[in-house]
């Protein structure tokens, strides 16, 4: 059982499919600090000083009345919030993953050249005779140049 987990292991599309999720992981960090910290600031500053992590919905006060100037203000005094300011930084950074992949996908596909594909075995129409050598139809099941049994 354990050369069984050896073998299933080692088989390349389960290492692809770790350094994938190491590689993805990394890279998800890497997005989220290019949305959150370099490309958030401007598209607020923009729109008028907005923050887009700090909008929120404010369902129920908290102990501390508001206003509440972001997020973790308000769960700290115990509101109820819909953070749809977080959810907008999310899907940027989605967006921003999608196309980043989408990109590399392209321009693997215009590197990538598929084998040629192996013929397929030719259909046998004929076969040999075991007792005079000459060639018959595979259907035949006597050979109509010896009369032997096939």
């Amino acid at each position: 059982m354990i050369e069984e987990f050896k073998k299933f292991i080692m088989r390349g599309n389960v290492l692809d499919l770790a350094v994938g999720i190491v590689i993805g992981a990394a890279f998800g960090s890497i997005v989220n600090s290019f949305v959150n910290d370099i490309l958030m600031p401007p598209i607020g500053l923009l729109l008028g000083g907005v923050d887009f992590s700090s909008l929120m919905l404010v369902l129920k006060e908290g102990t501390v009345p508001p206003p509440y100037e972001t997020v973790a203000m308000a769960q700290e005094a115990g509101a109820v919030t819909i953070n749809y300011g977080v959810f907008i930084n999310t899907l940027i950074t989605f967006l921003i993953v999608a196309l980043a992949v989408f990109m590399l996908v392209k321009v693997i596909n215009r590197y990538y050249v598929p084998e040629p594909e192996a013929p397929a075995p030719a259909k046998l129409e004929a076969k040999e005779c075991p007792f005079c050598a000459q060639e018959i139809s595979i259907k035949a099941s006597r050979c109509p140049y010896c009369t032997s049994q096939v």
